[in-house]
């Protein structure tokens, strides 16, 4: 297990994502999954960057653990505003991008690509984990 605390940064975005695949790599997983999984953590992260904190800047965790054999589990953490992303719904991708509303295409790949991912808001904190098999 391994673990990054940074301030919710759009500069520290890139950093968390070359630790990411460092584990990752630690990990050996695929090239495949390593850029989807590459994917769901600049997306998750872009949100806690973005939407989080909106008067100031804060903290951002990320743990990474292998969750089995051949598979992996990263879990996000901010106190930021609590935000459940599952519970939005998923856009209507059957619609133009002229048509559709702004926001949630991004959450939707990370349901679409990961194998798990789960949401809690609890002792103040908003806690996301995404986990994918290989």
């Amino acid at each position: 297990m391994a673990s990054i605390t940074v301030d919710a940064t759009r500069e520290n975005i890139s950093k968390v994502s070359s630790f990411v695949e460092a584990e990752l790599e630690l990990l050996n997983c695929p090239m495949k999954e390593t850029a989807q999984i590459n994917v769901a953590v600049d997306e998750l992260l872009s949100n806690i960057v973005n939407y989080a904190y909106p008067n100031s800047t804060g903290k951002a965790s990320l743990v990474v653990e292998a969750a089995g054999q051949n598979a992996v589990r990263i879990t996000f953490e901010d106190s930021g505003v609590p935000y459940n992303p599952l519970a939005k719904a998923d856009p209507d991708i059957t619609l133009s991008a002229e048509e559709r509303k702004i926001g949630g295409l991004g959450i939707f790949i990370v349901k679409k690509t990961m194998d798990g991912i789960d949401y809690k808001f609890e002792n103040g904190k908003n806690i996301l984990a995404i986990e994918k098999k290989w």
